[in-house]
């Protein structure tokens, strides 16, 4: 099949890890598939993490305006038939994009979509029937769409990075001319469950801040994470916070030049992944087994909590669902093995 198709549409709008786990992805098909033209799917605030994919384009999903509704999807078939799309991999398998799949059952364009491994993932986040092993991965999962459309390619003998970007003035004015290492820290996350402690990471930050070793820069965003971080920033002389001063394409540039980003199990340390960057993350009543490591890390760079004291790790998929006695199970990390593993990473 893959001989026959010259323009391949992907989808994947949301949420922005899941985004950014397409990168090495569509990196290793470009490589293997150079002349097949990409067109991405996707939000517009995403653009900046496709831009630089040789020979790909990237489509609005403008679910909220043009695209917002069934008669909005009806838009977008009549759109995508317009732009003589020849197969189409749906990384998202959600409502709208099965609704798109319907509309185009008759127009004779192949349309894949991503196996989720809904049963496997509902045995693995049991509470008491738990079948605890480790899951294929969200980036295997997106291999396994575009190899059901006849494109196969490599993607586990050698690593697919975006290349670190030139640091434009302004951030190197930002960060400071300086020989330290710089240590990325996102310390949110979407659900409570998968947020370690302010005050045990004051902790960590204070430890790696009495080095002198490195320039700790922090990542977040909204009005009270911005406050949070700056507080961080004004107590501890190694610290910036960039919450709230860059936008996606420059945050993407700073990542891109970072020696380490820790991170939750959230969307910055996919982010980190993508150009190849040293990743921790610090999981809580989530855990690597579903599927959601960032891409080219080894599973010591994971720290979980003890699945000993804590045997319903993970409770959910998403850390949205939380057992009683388990909402600081990522507090059981202590800080000083946090420090230890950074150390060990950036000698």
């Amino acid at each position: 099949m893959s001989n026959s198709i010259k323009h391949l549409l992907v989808i994947r709008s949301s949420a922005m890890g899941d985004v950014a786990m397409t990168i090495p992805v569509l990196l290793a098909f470009r490589e293997s598939f150079p002349n097949v033209k990409i067109t991405v799917l996707t939000k517009v605030f995403f653009t900046p993490f496709f831009e630089k994919i040789p020979n790909l384009e990237v489509k609005f999903f403008e679910t909220e305006t043009t695209h917002k509704g069934i008669l909005g999807i009806q838009n977008l078939a009549k759109e995508l038939k317009l732009e003589a799309v020849d197969a189409i991999a749906d990384l998202h398998n959600v409502l709208r994009t099965n609704i798109l799949k319907n509309l185009l059952w008759f127009s004779g364009i192949p349309f894949k979509q991503i196996d989720k491994g809904r049963t496997e993932k509902k045995a693995l986040t049991s509470w008491e029937e738990k079948v605890f092993k480790p899951l294929k991965s969200t980036h295997q999962r997106y291999v396994d769409v575009l190899r059901s459309l006849g494109f196969d390619f490599d993607f586990s003998q050698k690593k697919h990075f975006l290349q670190k970007e030139p640091i434009p003035l302004e951030i190197q004015s930002l960060i400071g001319y300086n020989t330290q290492k710089w240590i990325g820290i996102a310390p949110f996350a979407q659900h409570e469950g998968k947020v370690y402690s302010l005050e045990l990471l004051t902790k960590v930050i204070d430890g790696l801040n009495q080095t002198k070793h490195y320039k700790i820069v922090l990542f977040g965003g909204g009005t009270e994470e911005v406050q949070k971080l700056k507080t961080l920033e004004n107590t501890f002389e190694q610290v910036l916070s960039v919450a709230g001063r860059l936008d996606l394409s420059q945050e993407l540039n700073l990542i891109s030049n970072l020696d380490l980003m820790l991170s939750m199990d959230s969307s910055n340390g996919h982010i980190a992944a993508m150009y190849g960057i040293p990743v921790i993350t610090i999981w809580g009543v989530t855990h690597p087994y579903t599927g959601f490591t960032p891409y080219g890390q080894t599973e010591e760079n994971s720290i979980t909590p003890n699945l000993t004291t804590y045997p319903k790790i993970p409770t959910s998929v998403y850390g949205n669902k939380v057992p009683a006695g388990y909402k600081n199970a990522i507090n059981s990390i202590s800080p000083q093995t946090i420090i230890n593993k950074i150390a060990d990473l950036t000698q």
